[in-house]
């Protein structure tokens, strides 16, 4: 071969060489090109997600209303009672006044029912509150519909004054905390029956309401049912029942009934014939009435008006009493007047006090 042949053969080898190469690195481009086009930039090993993600819509939240609620200490509340005579094995304390004696108690299958204790000691004499010995003419007021509201209730507890009784609707699930821290802070306490009106059709007292005409076994049943709520009571008030408390034939086992367990009865807002003081008379039931009702009008001067009436009747009569609903008015007023009667001449004391002022 000759100089020429070999130079040929070899300038084709080499030129096939380049071709292979740059088609190499032309495949190695495309390559890496398609790689971006699908990853990503080949120096990122992850994965990179961009996405457009409108805010959130936010609702605006409406924050519960609080509801006062009275703070009574464990100790201080009567244990949930169970039917059986060792449900409450020992008397139960709100500080130093009683909530509930083994011995003054019937259990039931609705809860603990009042009695008179085999020593003849009655649950009226047992959760009285004591009264000095005075002279000086006596004036009780009782405030009604406490249990209804809790922020009523609780501004009542923290305002008036200990020797206000308290009378509380049947009604609240917790009904015996509120008695309790009541008992604890001094005050002597009722349960209000409701009891039918006039216009029961308009003015409903709730269920269980004792009314004219269902017989006695109905309305002993729908007392019993009120009676077992809670415990500490010393007696009945009426919620509404001027018609109850104007038919003798109906008021009559009441009465009876609440002298067999050894309660007194309050009438509150004296019936326009009431039949109370001569069925009270007939049965030998303890009673007091209210001769006025404060707050009828509820403005402050009428209120503060009613209160001197009720000084007035009590320095005749020496001893009245006088009711009011739970309105912050009359809690407000009751409380400026209670300040200063000692000093015009007058002792402020429980209901069960004006009972025993006006034996039947």
């Amino acid at each position: 071969m000759s100089a020429e042949s070999s130079q040929g053969t070899g300038t084709r080898r080499a030129l096939r060489v380049l071709a292979v190469a740059y088609a190499s690195v032309f495949a190695l481009l495309v390559a890496t090109g398609i790689a971006v086009a699908l990853f990503g930039k080949p120096q990122t090993s992850d994965v990179v997600v961009r996405l457009h993600v409108a805010p959130p819509v936010v609702k605006p939240v409406v924050a519960p209303v609080a509801v006062p609620v009275p703070e009574v200490p464990a100790e201080t509340v009567p244990p949930p009672m169970q039917p059986g005579p060792t449900a409450t094995a020992a008397p139960v304390y709100a500080g130093t006044e009683l909530v509930a004696d083994p011995a003054l108690i019937q259990m039931t299958g609705r809860g603990p029912l009042p009695r008179i204790a085999a020593n003849g000691r009655t649950p009226m004499q047992a959760y009285a509150v004591p009264v000095a010995d005075s002279s000086k003419p006596r004036i009780a007021i009782v405030i009604t519909g406490l249990g209804i509201s809790a922020k009523a209730t609780a501004a009542a507890l923290a305002g008036l004054p200990p020797q206000v009784t308290l009378a509380f609707v049947p009604y609240a699930s917790d009904i015996q905390s509120w008695v309790t821290q009541a008992r604890r802070q001094g005050h002597e306490v009722l349960l209000e029956v409701p009891m039918e009106p006039f216009d029961f059709s308009d003015s409903d007292p709730g269920p269980h309401t004792l009314r004219v005409g269902i017989g006695e076994d109905a309305n002993t049943d729908r007392l019993v049912w009120a009676l077992t709520r809670f415990t500490g009571y010393v007696g009945v008030t009426n919620l509404l029942g001027a018609r109850l408390l104007s038919d003798s034939d109906s008021l009559q086992p009441v009465l009876a009934y609440l002298r067999a367990h050894g309660l007194l009865f309050f009438e509150n807002d004296i019936a326009a014939r009431s039949a109370v003081p001569d069925v009270a008379a007939r049965t030998g039931t303890a009673f007091a009435q209210s001769i006025t009702t404060i707050d009828s009008i509820p403005t402050a001067m009428e209120i503060d008006h009613q209160l001197y009436a009720l000084e007035i009747e009590a320095r005749t009569r020496g001893a009245v009493s006088g009711s009011g609903f739970l309105y912050p008015l009359t809690i407000d007023r009751v409380t400026q007047w209670a300040q200063g009667l000692s000093g015009r001449g007058f002792v402020l004391v429980p209901a069960s006090a004006i009972v025993a002022a006006k034996k039947p």
